[in-house]
């Protein structure tokens, strides 16, 4: 940790556009409140803000992360309210791009976290904190294919088309295993980040495709909704399931056997970078451009190890 705040403060990779500004509010916007994933980016925030001098914080997100055009309105009014620094999860890369230019017109400093916007919105932001979702695919095909082999089905649970952390994970799981297996996909069946949705959709799945040998539950509310449908339809551990993020439900799930693996990504710092590198670029710092918060694959080999208990929440 240390080592990746001195990089963020010491390295020359991109110039500040906006220039010194005054402290004030840094609105934390994320993708929605209501999930702990995002809650833990909350606290890691909080933990931010006590590490600089002179800002405040609010934190807010839509009621889900389907909602893409509560979370614009919610970066248009801290643009009306003029506050200091913005640090933004978006949703969706291209509904956010105009909002992301106001923000840049009115000298207010953004960060993004998680997911990216598109090539439309590179000029208009300072910093992108995030796991290498690419990264991060590949390594859940490869936990997947280690125990599934390379031939027979595999299906993949995911949550919202066209998300940026979502077009990064699942197609570096995609062509990870195109590419090193003769596996057969099924899907992609998206939740919309509901995990109702994806109990149902994983319930449904399992009875289709009775041969199915692997599943690919790719965030927290879709990882939650695919382990009950495994654990409903009596297939826990025998339909090898690989998740991502590690709430308690995934954990418990990791414990059980009912999810081979997680991968679990480091929302804490997300929070706790993002708010500090926002704060940088108002004292008039230059901050790297992108910052990998990394990923780490928690198994029941290591889940009560400190590489995988410093990442879960």
């Amino acid at each position: 940790m240390k080592k990746i705040v001195a990089r963020l403060l010491s390295l020359t990779v991109v110039a500040v556009a906006c220039g010194t500004a005054s402290a004030g509010e840094i609105a934390v916007i994320v993708k929605t409140a209501n999930s702990t994933f995002w809650q833990n980016v909350n606290k890691g925030a909080d933990a931010g803000l006590k590490e600089v001098q002179g800002h405040t914080m609010t934190f807010s997100g839509p009621a889900s992360e389907a909602a893409i055009a509560e979370q614009v309105n919610l970066v248009e009014n801290a643009i009306n309210r003029k506050v200091a620094g913005i640090v933004l999860a978006p949703s969706d890369p291209d509904a956010l791009v105009p909002a992301l230019k106001k923000a840049w017109e009115a000298r207010i400093p953004v960060v993004l976290i998680d997911s990216m916007v598109s090539d439309a919105g590179k000029n208009y932001y300072q910093a992108f904190l995030a796991t290498d979702n690419n990264l991060a695919g590949e390594l859940c095909a490869k936990q997947l294919i280690a125990k599934v082999g390379t031939s027979g089905k595999v299906a993949i649970m995911s949550y919202v088309a066209g998300a940026g952390s979502e077009i990064g994970r699942v197609g570096g799981f995609r062509k990870y295993i195109e590419k090193n297996s003769k596996l057969q996909i099924v899907g992609p069946f998206y939740s919309q980040s509901q995990m109702a949705t994806a109990l149902n959709q994983t319930t449904d799945v399992l009875a289709s495709n009775p041969d199915l040998k692997g599943i690919f539950a790719a965030n927290e509310p879709t990882a939650v909704g695919a382990g009950r449908a495994l654990v409903q339809s009596g297939k826990a551990g025998k339909v090898v399931a690989v998740g991502f993020d590690g709430n308690e439900d995934l954990q418990k799930f990791v414990k059980e056997g009912t999810l081979e693996a997680t991968a679990v990504q480091g929302s804490f710092q997300m929070g706790h970078l993002g708010v500090k590198t926002v704060a940088a670029v108002l004292a008039g710092k230059k901050v790297d451009k992108f910052i990998d918060t990394g990923v780490v694959m928690v198994t029941k080999a290591n889940i009560d190890k400190p590489e995988a208990k410093n990442v879960l929440y």
